[in-house]
């Protein structure tokens, strides 16, 4: 089980993109109950695999939004289990040629988890 409360309760929003559209304005707007949160270590050991590929999921945005505020990523967001063998890709229809500009474009905490998210698409006004 995710220890964090405020991961949790996304990662069982009943719609997946909801709840990433949810941490999105979490981030954005420096939510920082969250963000204290986040400084607590979250056990992955007691994670089943569906949480643990939602962690991989928003363990990329999460570290890529802390280094745009100049904050410091906590060791656990880093951890080497939180990675995808295969290359996920958010949103899911997009063609081949997207697919490699993302691959190419986004920014390290992505490539570090083959995690590729379209940056303009989850970009917050």
């Amino acid at each position: 089980m995710i220890g964090n409360r405020y991961l949790r309760d996304l990662f069982e929003y009943p719609d997946e993109d909801t709840g990433i559209n949810q941490l999105l304005e979490m981030l954005k707007f420096k939510d920082m109950k969250f963000i204290d949160s986040l400084y607590k270590p979250v056990n992955i050991d007691n994670c089943d695999d569906e949480e643990i590929k939602y962690l991989t999921k928003i363990s990329a945005r999460i570290d890529y939004c802390l280094q745009l505020h100049n904050m410091d990523v906590p060791d656990w967001l880093r951890d080497k289990r939180l990675v995808f063998e295969k290359p996920y890709f958010h949103p899911k229809r997009i063609t081949d040629f997207e697919k490699v500009k993302l691959q190419y474009t986004n920014p390290g905490p992505f490539k570090a988890r083959n995690v590729y998210f379209d940056l303009e698409g989850i970009k917050r006004v």
